[in-house]
């Protein structure tokens, strides 16, 4: 460990045994993290509904931190499960809103539009709830994300491969006779840097227009019933809660108020 580390650790510590007596935790921790790791562009902490436990925001970027360890962060979401609701989402919009005001006023998506047929088809259960997902079987976000995918009950997904990296291993899974066996083997890592070349026809190429026209910029994206879009790895529990939600959006569309 060099000396430069052990003195961002100990500032850490140090902070971690203040903090609760600071005037303003949230800015006794800001100013540690800053001071540990200066080439983090740290801008807001704030506290969440979990004790000592903060929201740490570095521009789109948020991890959680607790003030007794700061020396560890974890990425990710922070879900109510006793209401499924996605703490995090609204903020996370919020800021790439501010990023791109054009995509503050873009439409929702209508997934019904889309070309079922270009995408490798999941059903777990009754499929009675969809999921519509845009994936790179290089992307590792999108290996972790099947782990949690598999976990969901009574779903259906449409996984269309868009070749962000090279076309051989989602080829190699199209052009397979089992593609839900193909695309799994290539997930957990055992596809990579074998066979040959496959050949077949694909719709690889369409899939990388599709995601164009629907601003589909990074793997994974998630797109659900109601239209709402998910970028990047979210657990199990934040795909539930979206899930609930677009559920609760279609009841009410069917349901009016007078």
């Amino acid at each position: 460990m060099t000396k430069l580390t052990r003195l961002g650790l100990a500032a850490l510590a140090c902070a971690a045994t203040f903090v609760s007596h600071a005037s303003t935790a949230e800015d006794t921790l800001l100013a540690a993290l800053k001071q540990a790791y200066p080439g983090t562009a740290f801008d807001t902490v704030t506290a969440t509904p979990i004790p000592h436990v903060f929201e740490v925001w570095m521009g789109e970027n948020v991890g959680f931190v607790a003030d007794t360890r700061p020396d560890y962060m974890i990425f990710g979401r922070l879900v109510d499960l006793r209401a499924m609701r996605d703490l995090t989402a609204p903020k996370l919009q919020q800021r790439s809103n501010a990023a791109s005001p054009a995509a503050a006023t873009a439409a929702a998506t209508d997934v019904r539009q889309l070309p079922l047929a270009d995408a490798i088809v999941t059903t777990q259960g009754k499929g009675e709830r969809v999921l519509y997902l845009f994936t790179d079987p290089h992307c590792p976000y999108c290996r972790q994300l099947e782990s949690e995918l598999v976990n969901i009950p009574n779903l259906r997904i449409y996984n269309f491969m868009v070749p962000f990296q090279d076309q051989a291993l989602p080829m190699r899974i199209w052009c397979a006779a089992d593609r839900l066996a193909a695309w799994r083997s290539a997930v957990s890592g055992a596809l990579d840097g074998q066979g040959a070349p496959a050949q077949c026809a694909h719709p690889l190429d369409r899939n990388l227009a599709l995601a164009s026209k629907l601003g589909v910029q990074g793997t994974p994206t998630l797109f659900f019933t109601d239209g709402t879009q998910e970028t990047g790895f979210i657990n199990a529990a934040a795909i539930e809660a979206h899930l609930a939600q677009a559920a609760s959006s279609r009841q009410a569309s069917k349901n009016p108020k007078e």
